[in-house]
């Protein structure tokens, strides 16, 4: 459920954020603002890599240990790299708390990298590369991307083989000092914790750097397109649809994901309705709205056979036109009320919670209610998003054999 949010930011610079919840569990992450929507294109992947690095060992622990301290007191770790924050984060039954806290902020302050580890870890990037390139529905996804703007923004967060071959110790220990710095570190709690200790915490044992963080995000330059590609040994036509929508400070960014929820947000959607339901046309249809601080776009995946993507496409482009004409306020508002539930459900975990409050700290919403937010959603708003003036397509086709 969700609570009361407290947030202070300390004289070092670093900002806590806290939400109180009873249960034995605790969420934690450290995250700095900074991802891939700040690179360039040559440089596109190295907040990823940092990632990695920060568990690859500190002058106290190894990678193992790092791992161990954590899981074998029952908690689960990991991390992420998104467009605008890099995040750490582990779970852990709350009277456990203390060695997540230990080990991620060891993790953000003390980092090795060890140049043995980080020509392994190049190895481990590069194999995931390959695996998001030769699994087709991860594959779109990140095409749509491509399509929907120009580099370095469409670039994928990942970045290319060629940056990560290219990329050298040196290159990210400095970027590490220029990003790593408590004023522009987040440390998220949710759970079972001492807002004041923790504070404490912080404070301690980050220093006050002399300088504040600063650094620009290159502006979004939007394009669309339409891509066929072929490949061998491939049965199914894996496709993407996607088009821009306002980025999260537009409060019209709610329409977006109303949209969305309606066209391909569950099995009594309209495209899963007029796809699969009524047509036997695919198995998989999803929608989602990728909302972020400086862009966003929503996309609808779908998995299909060569001989009828095209006709799923029209189906796609017939579905959003109807929206735009015959919208009715009684289907707006069983809309507004499933994704209210859906966000509803989702606070029942602490790491979604988690994510969610990390994303309103770096876009500054966190004072915005979902809720009233989904609920203000105007059905004019809804249709104009739905008349799809410029839109993208993306389909992986198998070869002709």
């Amino acid at each position: 459920m969700k609570g009361k949010i407290q947030r202070k930011v300390l004289k070092n610079g670093l900002t806590v954020v806290f939400e109180k919840r009873e249960l034995p569990v605790v969420s934690m992450a450290f995250a700095v603002r900074y991802g891939g929507a700040y690179e360039s294109a040559k440089e596109k992947g190295i907040s990823h890599f940092i990632e990695h690095m920060l568990y690859k060992g500190t002058p106290t622990r190894t990678a193992q240990q790092i791992a161990q301290e954590i899981e074998l007191k029952g908690g689960i770790l990991n991390g992420f790299t998104s467009e605008f924050i890099t995040a750490f984060w582990c779970k852990m039954p709350s009277k456990n708390l203390n060695f997540g806290l230990n080990v991620l902020s060891d993790m953000m302050k003390n980092p090795l990298f060890d140049a043995k580890e980080l020509e392994k870890e190049r190895e481990v990037i590069l194999e995931e590369i390959k695996m998001y390139h030769d699994t087709p529905r991860m594959y779109v996804l990140d095409k749509i991307k491509n399509i929907l703007y120009k580099e370095p923004v469409g670039m994928d967060i990942i970045g290319t083989a060629e940056n990560l071959r290219n990329m050298k110790r040196e290159n990210l220990i400095e970027k590490f000092k220029q990003v790593y710095k408590p004023s522009n570190m987040i440390f998220c709690i949710i759970g079972n914790a001492d807002f004041r200790k923790v504070c404490e915490f912080c404070e301690k044992f980050f220093e006050k750097e002399k300088a504040k963080f600063s650094i620009s995000v290159p502006a979004p330059v939007l394009q669309n397109g339409i891509l066929v590609e072929k490949r061998k040994d491939i049965d199914q036509v894996n496709l993407v649809f996607g088009y821009h929508v306002p980025k999260k400070s537009d409060k019209k960014n709610y329409a977006a994901q109303v949209l969305t929820t309606l066209m391909a947000g569950g099995m009594s959607s309209r495209l899963f309705n007029e796809i699969r339901e009524k047509r036997n046309l695919a198995y998989a249809v999803k929608g989602v709205s990728n909302i972020e601080k400086e862009f966003g776009y929503s996309e609808i995946y779908i998995g299909t056979s060569k001989e009828n993507y095209e006709l799923v496409k029209k189906i796609i482009l017939e579905e959003y036109e109807k929206v735009s004409k015959n919208l009715t306020e009684k289907e707006l508002n069983e809309i507004k009320e499933q994704l209210i539930g859906n966000y509803h459900i989702g606070l029942e975990d602490s790491t979604n919670r988690l994510v969610e409050v990390l994303g309103e700290e770096i876009s500054g919403t966190m004072d915005e209610d979902f809720e009233d937010c989904i609920k203000e959603v105007k059905l004019i708003d809804v249709k104009e998003l739905a008349k799809l003036k410029n839109y993208s397509f993306f389909a992986l086709l198998p070869e002709d054999k």
